[in-house]
């Protein structure tokens, strides 16, 4: 009798994660350097606060090197969705996040980054055209992996902030 092969793991879900409201460019501070506005402070904490409140739990969090997704990324684990972060520089801008999801399996994983990358992440895993999926500052792409990546949920900040206004008690 041979053992009962082990069933196979369910396939992983991404969370994509685009860094909040920054500091201009092209102002003194460096590129790197630049950090997250008061307001992309209170509207990321805010985000990532509702996102506890809908019980996301999440596995590993990976954040760009880049000081406003590091502040984004530390925020996420502030509000208790994680205990802590890895830095990836695969996550900077122009980097290529592709073998972090690969690495996934079957784990919740967060990629905190940059636009056009995540968009063009997302659009990738998905088989659209890059470009078709757009990340706000502070938005959230959610995509189920597996053989058919699937997209879950694609919120922008005030419509995943407007939707725990609308569902608060009275």
């Amino acid at each position: 009798m041979t053992p009962a092969a082990d069933p196979l793991p369910s396939p992983g879900t991404v969370f994509l994660m685009r860094h909040g409201i920054a500091e201009p460019r092209g102002g003194a501070t460096p590129e790197p350097l630049r950090a997250l506005t008061p307001r992309g402070l209170r509207r990321t904490r805010a985000v990532a606060e509702r996102l506890m409140q809908l019980n996301l739990t999440l596995d590993l969090l990976l954040s760009s090197p880049l000081q406003r997704a590091r502040q984004t990324a530390e925020l996420v684990v502030q509000a208790g969705l994680v205990d802590g972060l890895l830095i990836d520089e695969a996550l900077a801008p122009g980097g290529d996040p592709w073998p972090l999801v690969e690495a996934c399996g079957p784990r919740r994983l967060m990629l905190v980054g940059h636009e056009p990358d995540l968009g063009d992440l997302a659009s990738r895993l998905l088989g659209a055209p890059v470009g078709a999926i757009r990340l706000k500052k502070a938005g959230l792409a959610v995509i189920s992996l597996g053989p058919s990546p699937c997209l879950r949920s694609l919120w922008a900040p005030a419509g995943l902030l407007a939707a725990a206004s609308a569902t608060a008690p009275v």
